[in-house]
């Protein structure tokens, strides 16, 4: 995990640089930030924007949109416990640790959703 993380720092920096020292002459470093994460948060609005409208048209769309937003924030949070692992030395920073952590959301809200869709049926069978 630990690899995988400086990994991704070193692309991210490498990245920095290359875009500061293309577009950003004479910028500070805050000012960069700005402009770009201003143009990645509203090129990634604008998609998500796309994929959300599109979903909202199927007959779940709710629970598919609560679905996308927690798994969002669950690897946030999975990745965000594993850095306070390394930063503490209480633990092993490891990737599989993220992905299972990840993996226990996803059964369990399969678990949830056959449940749901078990008693949905039901549900039409006695209304019938």
């Amino acid at each position: 995990m630990r690899e995988a993380i400086m990994l991704i720092v070193d692309l991210i920096n490498d990245i920095h640089d290359a875009i500061a020292s293309t577009f950003g002459a004479g910028m500070t470093d805050k000012e960069l930030h700005f402009w770009i994460f201003g143009i990645l948060g509203i090129v990634t609005f604008f998609i998500v924007y796309v994929v959300f409208k599109i979903l909202s048209k199927i007959k779940w769309s709710i629970a598919i949109l609560a679905f996308l937003y927690t798994f969002t924030v669950m690897i946030v949070l999975v990745f965000a416990v594993e850095i306070q692992q390394a930063y503490t030395q209480r633990g092993n920073m490891e990737f599989a640790d993220a992905v299972m952590g990840l993996w226990g959301f996803v059964v369990f809200f399969a678990v949830y959703a056959v449940i749901g869709i078990i008693g949905y049926f039901i549900y039409k069978a006695f209304k019938k």
